[in-house]
């Protein structure tokens, strides 16, 4: 009589021959499926992507990547807010009706793999495949994955037709905000806003000297203002000169207020909600003996490992401004106070679908509370320059309209367009600074633009 097996002996053993094989994962894959879990957060959560990215499990999936594949992460989800209105027009013309919330992912998906299609320059074979991939992913959305492919297909094949009457500067940016934008500058010139929102911007940095010297390293141009503008792609930490503290990324835009405070060597000088810290290092370059407050700690944790790596040095306090009380009055105070920021949405296109017209009055409340404070802080004969990144009037021009009747000790100390090179136009007839995102017209998009930026110069009664 044979002996009985044990469990273990007649269990076989999986050999090379009949383990399952794993389907290795197609390049790509995990950057568009990244790509996708970074605009399903930010809707759900209603952050901006660089809250996303910031969090631990995104970060972790990011950092993973090849620095090739990062920026193709980055690219993805920009083009896939910069171009929502048109991919959503696009998308009604293909579907039937809405995808359902069964569906899961199955809408970023189909969002983020005509992006790809219609703007950017992928192949429709990687674009359609690996989309269905993803949808077959999840089993929420696996049951649509032959719909995506369907719909992705055909948007490749008709790709002009589907885009022909499509008005993609309207379409793309909220009703409130082009309302607003016509109302304020002009239909004409909302639409050229709103256009060069529709352009992934190029680089800007702020160079310590010889700006061009450096916009040949950087394989960039000089911009007016001194500005270097590169289109030149990679990593930020690996490019040229970046290690040695030689230059700071900063909006040619921002970089002008500091500009606007004149010498500041050997000054004492406020720089107000200073993170993320370009206009702190332009004034710790220019010699100022600098105070940068702001209100998150973590924010201004970054700021000072900048000024390390830039070799400058500030004073930084982590505070709330209406509570913190300084130890004297400053010779020059820079307030660029919090805002909608929709000045910014060509670099930051999750502003416009963030923020909400009802944000622009409790941020004015805020601001005039802020620039209340920051006057008191100014020397007799001292130099207050405001400035928001917002295209509002309400957080620019009718701030300092209210600012200087409620103030009469204070004056505008007109801006020159010499102190603006290539942007007089951007010099309002009180004297202001109003830049604008279709201001600096040039033959390449991408080096054409700047943030929309609202900034006054103003002295106190010596």
């Amino acid at each position: 009589m044979k002996p009985q097996q044990s469990e273990r002996s007649r269990t076989k053993r999986p050999t090379s021959q009949n383990r399952p094989r794993r389907r290795p994962v197609p390049a790509g894959y995990a950057a568009r499926d990244l790509a996708v879990d970074i605009l399903e957060q930010m809707a759900g959560d209603q952050v901006p992507v660089d809250a996303v990215l910031e969090s631990d499990a995104i970060a972790q999936r990011f950092s993973r990547l090849d620095v090739r594949d990062r920026a193709f992460v980055r690219t993805l989800v920009g083009c896939a807010l910069r171009r929502r209105g048109e991919i959503q027009a696009v998308a009604s013309k293909l579907l039937h009706k809405k995808l359902p919330r069964s569906a899961g992912r199955a809408d970023t998906i189909l969002r983020v793999g005509l992006a790809q299609l219609l703007y950017l320059d992928v192949a429709e074979h990687a674009a359609v495949h690996l989309s269905v991939d993803l949808a077959k992913a999840h089993p929420a959305s696996g049951g649509f994955a032959g719909l995506v492919n369907g719909v992705l297909r055909r948007a490749g094949r008709e790709r002009e037709a589907l885009l022909a009457d499509i008005d993609g500067p309207v379409v793309n940016t909220p009703d409130w905000l082009f309302r607003r934008w016509a109302c304020a500058y002009g239909r004409d010139t909302a639409r050229a806003i709103a256009a060069a929102h529709m352009v992934e911007p190029a680089l800007d940095v702020t160079v310590k000297s010889d700006p061009g010297s450096w916009a040949e390293r950087l394989s960039g141009i000089v911009l007016p203002t001194g500005s270097v503008r590169t289109t030149a792609g990679g990593a930020i930490a690996e490019r040229d000169g970046f290690t040695e503290g030689a230059w700071w990324v900063q909006d040619a835009a921002a970089a002008l207020p500091a500009r606007l405070m004149g010498d500041v060597a050997g000054k004492r000088v406020a720089d107000l909600c200073a993170a993320p810290g370009g206009k702190t290092a332009q004034l710790a370059a220019a010699g100022g003996i600098v105070t940068a407050v702001d209100s998150s700690a973590g924010r201004l944790r970054r700021l000072t490992e900048n000024l390390a790596r830039l070799s400058l040095s500030a004073e930084t306090v982590a505070s709330d401004l209406r509570q913190w009380e300084p130890d004297g009055a400053f010779d020059a105070v820079l307030l660029d106070a919090p805002c909608t920021s929709t000045g910014t949405i060509r670099r930051q296109p999750d502003v416009a679908l963030l923020k909400r017209e009802k944000d622009i009055a409790a941020l004015a409340d805020l601001q005039s509370a802020l620039l209340e404070r920051a006057a008191a802080w100014v020397k007799p004969g001292g130099t207050l320059v405001y400035s928001t990144c917002s295209l509002e009037p309400e957080e620019g021009e009718k701030q300092i309209e209210a600012f200087l009747k409620a103030h009469p000790d204070f004056s505008t100390s007109a801006i020159r367009t010499d102190e603006v090179p290539g942007l007089s136009e951007a010099v309002t007839t009180e004297g202001w600074l109003r830049t604008l995102p279709s201001h600096w017209p040039h033959e390449d998009p991408r080096l054409a633009g700047l943030d929309g930026f609202f900034a006054a110069r103003l002295v106190r009664a010596g």
